[in-house]
C-alpha cells in the first residue's frame, strides 16, 4: 500500500484547528463519500476517515495538523495528484 504523510505546524490554537478539521471532514464526505469519525480530546483530537480507496487519520493539536493515510491499489495510481490536492487543501486551511 502507498502511504501519505502530511505535517503542518500552525498557530491557530486547538479550537480553530478543530473547526478547520471538521470543515475538511465535511468536504471530504460531501465530495468523495468518505466516512469520518471525530474524536475530541483534551489536548489533541483525531479524525478517522475511510473511503474512496483511502483510509487514515488526521491528528489535530493546538500547534500541528498531522495526516497519515494509506491508499488502496487503485488510489495508489493517483498518489501524486491526491497528495498535491491534500497539500493545497492544508495550505488553504492554514492561510485562513
Amino acid at each position: 500500500m502507498s502511504q501519505i504523510l502530511i505535517e503542518r505546524s500552525h498557530t491557530l490554537g486547538l479550537e480553530a484547528a478543530r473547526q478547520h478539521a471538521r470543515h475538511w471532514a465535511a468536504q471530504a464526505t460531501a465530495k468523495f463519500g468518505v466516512q469520518c469519525r471525530y474524536e475530541a480530546g483534551s489536548t489533541q483530537d483525531v479524525l478517522h476517515f475511510d473511503g474512496s480507496g483511502m483510509q487514515g487519520q488526521l491528528q489535530v493539536s493546538a500547534e500541528q495538523l498531522r495526516l497519515e493515510a494509506e491508499l488502496g491499489f487503485m488510489a495508489a495510481m493517483f498518489q501524486e495528484k491526491i497528495e498535491a490536492k491534500l497539500h493545497a487543501q492544508f495550505d488553504a486551511m492554514l492561510a485562513s
